[in-house]
């Protein structure tokens, strides 16, 4: 089986493979910069005994990541609890991903090689992914599947903490709950809420008409992310997809890709 990684500045994400392209579970847990590998590997040592996933059976595993300080201590967890050296995402592994002007892939991030290359694994090209992680991300690929770039917008919860953070009336929220939202409301929070969830999902439409006009027609649309799910079902656009595991299948192909085995 293929232990699959996806370290990011505010989660980290991990998923066990066997066969399948869908994985046997995914697993999120918080970013700590300062845990040691001994720690991370106790926690991924948990985390398989509560999926009932036996740490034997792990014969390979593939980190992406945009902390690269986490590189060695994942790596290190991940040596001590399955005795085997991890391949790395634009370290000594190539995703095989065509990118316009024939830039290397160290310039483009770990986790816009590995949403792309997931994205061809399942859906027609043209494609436009959008990942909400810490910062939301916006990337293209055209008809041929050669990957053409993007664009960073602040993610919605720096967005959040930088309001709650510099306005003294202005409170945390929950973005959780499934209720109606309405654009113009008396109550803060929901102001908040609405504010939040509604310009990002505006944000998304209008920017996937503006990629679409880009890319010179209809296209696939993706969305990933830990806040994807909260953020979609408020856009217009019809027939987004909401693939939470993007990452990981893009994980798993650029293993294969590199003829390791799992």
């Amino acid at each position: 089986m293929l232990f699959t990684v996806d370290a990011g500045n505010t989660n980290i994400v991990f998923g066990v493979f066997s066969s399948s392209p869908t994985p046997i579970f995914t697993a999120r847990v918080a970013t700590v910069h300062d845990k040691t590998s001994d720690q991370y590997a106790a926690l991924i040592s948990e985390i398989l005994r509560l999926y009932k996933t036996d740490p034997e059976k792990i014969t390979g595993a593939i980190i992406s990541t945009v902390v690269p300080a986490l590189v060695p201590t994942l790596s290190a967890a991940i040596n001590l609890l399955f005795g085997i050296t991890p391949a790395v995402v634009g370290k000594n592994i190539s995703s095989g991903l065509k990118i316009k002007g024939g830039i290397p892939e160290a310039y483009i991030g770990a986790d816009l090689i590995c949403g792309a290359v997931g994205a061809l694994e399942k859906y027609p090209a043209p494609i436009i992914i959008f990942d909400f992680g810490t910062a939301t991300t916006v990337t293209a690929i055209d008809k041929d599947g050669v990957f053409l770039g993007g664009a960073i917008i602040p993610g919605v919860k720096i967005s959040l903490n930088a309001l709650s953070s510099t306005a003294a009336l202005l409170q945390d929220i929950d973005l959780d709950g499934a209720e109606k939202l309405e654009p113009i409301s008396l109550d803060t929070a929901l102001c908040m809420k609405s504010g939040i969830l509604l310009g990002s999902a505006s944000m998304m439409d209008g920017m996937i008409r503006r990629f679409k006009s880009e890319l010179g027609g209809d296209a696939s649309v993706i969305a990933t992310g830990g806040l994807a799910g909260v953020i979609v079902p408020h856009c217009e656009t019809e027939n987004i997809i909401l693939d939470r595991e993007l990452l990981l299948t893009g994980l798993r192909a650029i293993y294969q890709k590199n003829g390791y085995l799992n």
